[in-house]
């Protein structure tokens, strides 16, 4: 079959250190994952991007790399026709909760709740958290599990703490691992629900699509496409190793970032 589409997650996959999409992992300038772009448009291959960003930032993502649309917020919103249309998925929010759920957990308390439990490991993802509909976005370093028992006890246990990978840069002291990015959102979303939402839109099967990405959330595309590519540094992660190596469809990408990220391109637009 031939590629349709490639859902690619941006930071840690498709841009490198500092967000740029022509540094390599050493800091060097690197034109590979340009000219594998250019070669995936060159195929009428569409990309779609699949990020935790927001629906505003990954609207001016698609323009500049081109892409045919986005899902944002970790699943929770698909746009197309740049950004102009768009649907919002719910998850197990409940009823109640309609409209931007950010807004009403914060007037609620359970965010500044969430922080204070947990001070010292989590704070919010400054200033990126800004602008966010449907999921609170904080760094640290915490044992997931812990905090989505805590959420159970408080009567919000269709919350939960998604873990969206590794930070490269130290943006808290005193943790005992590298930072990680989180986000807390309702249960019944991710980036694989997103993307087969967004397949059954455009009338394609899994047999249609290719991901590619760096995280764990990343990873549960792998069931919604035909292939699965990991960049290498995301393999370097013990548990998303693991997790991957579980999977029947998944590739361990030879090069980390955007090195990795041109060989999934380039086997889309190769086929």
């Amino acid at each position: 079959m031939t590629a349709q589409i490639l859902y690619s997650d941006l930071d840690g996959t498709m841009v490198g250190p500092g967000g740029c999409f022509v540094r390599a992992a050493d800091g060097s300038t690197t034109l590979d994952p340009t000219h594998a772009l250019i070669a995936l448009h060159d195929a009428g291959v569409a990309l779609s991007l699949v990020s935790g960003r927001t629906r505003a930032q990954l609207q001016e993502a698609a323009r500049i790399f081109g892409a045919d649309g986005f899902i944002a917020e970790m699943g929770a919103i698909i746009g197309w026709d740049h950004g102009r249309r768009s649907s919002m998925l719910t998850g197990q929010t409940p009823a109640e909760f309609s409209g931007p759920l950010v807004a009403q957990l914060e007037s609620l308390g359970l965010v500044d709740a969430v922080l204070v439990e947990f001070e010292g490991r989590l704070e919010h993802h400054a200033p990126w958290h800004l602008g966010h509909e449907t999921d609170v976005m904080m760094h640290g370093r915490v044992d997931v599990g812990v905090v989505n028992k805590w959420l159970v006890e408080k009567g919000f246990g269709w919350l939960a703490l998604a873990d969206n990978g590794r930070l490269n840069s130290t943006v808290m002291d005193g943790l005992d691992g590298p930072p990680h990015i989180y986000h807390l959102m309702a249960r019944g979303i991710s980036k694989g629900v997103g993307v087969a939402a967004d397949l059954e839109r455009r009338g394609l099967t899994s047999t249609d699509a290719v991901a590619v990405g760096d995280s764990l959330s990343d990873l549960e595309m792998a069931p919604s496409v035909e292939r699965f590519f990991l960049v290498r540094n995301g393999a370097e992660v013990a548990d998303i190793r693991a997790a991957a190596e579980a999977l029947p469809n998944v590739t361990i990408c030879d090069g980390p970032l955007g090195a990795g990220w041109a060989q999934a391109a380039s086997y889309c637009s190769l086929r």
